[in-house]
């Protein structure tokens, strides 16, 4: 089992930054894949970043590309995304997933999730 919680949402206006943390516990060496997905009111679920827990290496949705970043500390066993000039159609609660795939877009790939976190960009 993977546990995940996902933290530093809010409110901030257009053109601001805000970071997420996702702390994970549990057996997470057996999940290489961390992603990032948001679901805004009235909307499916869709993909924003994902990482290789073992090379860093990161993939983005168009939509983010250029503007959010995703990073990992397996020290502490926590993925970030660091966000910034943002939108107000960033407005969503974003969520943290664990998974096999390496740089899956399809949610149905993650095995775990979090909660989730709301963000709200106001304009």
């Amino acid at each position: 089992q993977v546990h995940l919680v996902e933290s530093g949402g809010g409110l901030v206006q257009a053109g601001g930054s805000m970071r997420l943390s996702c702390a994970a516990s549990g057996r997470t060496f057996s999940r290489n894949a961390m992603g990032w997905f948001r679901q805004a009111p009235g909307k499916e679920r869709e993909f924003v970043a994902v990482i290789n827990r073992r090379t860093g290496s990161t993939y983005y949705a168009d939509s983010v590309k250029g503007r959010f970043t995703m990073s990992r500390d397996n020290a502490q066993n926590t993925v970030f995304l660091q966000m910034d000039s943002l939108k107000p159609e960033d407005t969503a609660v974003y969520f943290c997933a664990a998974g096999i795939s390496i740089f899956s877009t399809k949610s149905s790939d993650y095995q775990y999730w979090g909660r989730g976190t709301q963000v709200t960009v106001s304009s």
